[in-house]
C-alpha cells in the first residue's frame, strides 16, 4: 500500500493508504485505508516573499459516520491517483499516527 491522493467521480480529493484490487489481473477497485477528504480552506494560492506558494487545507475523515478504517471503492469511481505534495502527506501521516496512538490507548 502507498499514500496517494485519489480524485473521485464527485470531485472529492481523498488522501489515503491505497491498494489496487484486481481480478484475474484486471484492476476492479481500490482498498482505501484511513481515507481523509482534503478540504481547501483557501481556494487560491498565496505567494510568499521567498517565492513559495501556499494553500490552506483541512483533512477530515472521508465518511464521517462510520468506524470502518478500510473502505473498498469500485475502480470506475476513481478518476485519477497522484502523488500528494509533501506537506499534505506529512499532515495526513501526523493525523493518522496521532489517531492510531489515541485509539490503541483505549
Amino acid at each position: 500500500m502507498a499514500i496517494k491522493l485519489a480524485v473521485l467521480q464527485g470531485n472529492d480529493q481523498i488522501i489515503t493508504d491505497i491498494k489496487e484490487l484486481s481480478d484475474d489481473g484486471k484492476p476492479v477497485g481500490y482498498l482505501l485505508k484511513n481515507p481523509h477528504k482534503i478540504v481547501i480552506d483557501q481556494p487560491f494560492l498565496v505567494e510568499k516573499l521567498d517565492d513559495e506558494k501556499s494553500i490552506q487545507v483541512t483533512l477530515t475523515p472521508w465518511i464521517l459516520l462510520t468506524t470502518d478504517t478500510e473502505i473498498i471503492v469500485p475502480g470506475n469511481q476513481v478518476v485519477t491517483i497522484v502523488e500528494p505534495i509533501d506537506s499534505v502527506k506529512e499532515m495526513y501521516l501526523d493525523k493518522i499516527n496521532g489517531s492510531e496512538s489515541i485509539s490503541t490507548d483505549e
